[in-house]
C-alpha cells in the first residue's frame, strides 16, 4: 500500500529524505540569519573605537566587609577608575603596551592590551564613602565595608 502513496505523491523514500534535509537546512539558515540580523555589531551602538576587555574578579566577604580582587598587571594606579553607583561597583582601566610591534612579528598573542572594565551588583549594602582600594604586585584589592544593619521593628496591626 505504501507503493500506491509513493506513486500518487511522486516521491519515493529517497526523495522524501532529500526534501526533509533541504527543509531542515533552509530552516537552520533562516534561524541563523534572524539571529545575526537581530544582533548589532558593537561598533554600531557603542562607537567605532569600542574595544574593551572584561576584567576577571574574585569577590568574597568577611564579617565586616566585601572584598573584590583582580589581577591587573601592567596598570598604574592612576589608570584605574573605581566607582559605586547605587548598588553597582564599576572598575575601569587601560593597559598600554609601550613598544610598537608589527602584527606579523607575533608568534603568540594572548595578552589583552587596551581598555577594560567590570561592573557587578553588590549583594549587600556598603558604606561607599569608606571604600579603600590598593594595588600590590599587579593585584587590585577593593575593600567595601558593610553598612551597619538597621534595627528591625515589629509593627502591630490594629483592627478597626
Amino acid at each position: 500500500m505504501t507503493n500506491f502513496f509513493k506513486k500518487i505523491s511522486g516521491l519515493d523514500d529517497n526523495k522524501k529524505n532529500e526534501v526533509k534535509q533541504a527543509e531542515k537546512i533552509e530552516s537552520a539558515d533562516n534561524q541563523t540569519e534572524e539571529r545575526l540580523s537581530s544582533k548589532s555589531e558593537p561598533g554600531e551602538w557603542l562607537g567605532e573605537d569600542y574595544d574593551e576587555g572584561q576584567l576577571s574578579i574574585d569577590v568574597y566577604q568577611t564579617p565586616n566587609s566585601l572584598v573584590v580582587k583582580s589581577t591587573i598587571a601592567g596598570v598604574r594606579p592612576d589608570d584605574i577608575d573605581i566607582s559605586i553607583n547605587n548598588d553597582m561597583l564599576t572598575i575601569r582601566g587601560r593597559r598600554e603596551i609601550k613598544e610598537k610591534i608589527v602584527e606579523e612579528n607575533y608568534l603568540i598573542k594572548e595578552c589583552y592590551w587596551g581598555g577594560f572594565s567590570r561592573s557587578i551588583i553588590l549583594p549587600i549594602e556598603v558604606e561607599a564613602e569608606k571604600v579603600e582600594a590598593s594595588l600590590d604586585n599587579g593585584v587590585l584589592t577593593i575593600i567595601l565595608p558593610k553598612a551597619k544593619s538597621a534595627k528591625q521593628f515589629s509593627i502591630k496591626v490594629k483592627e478597626k
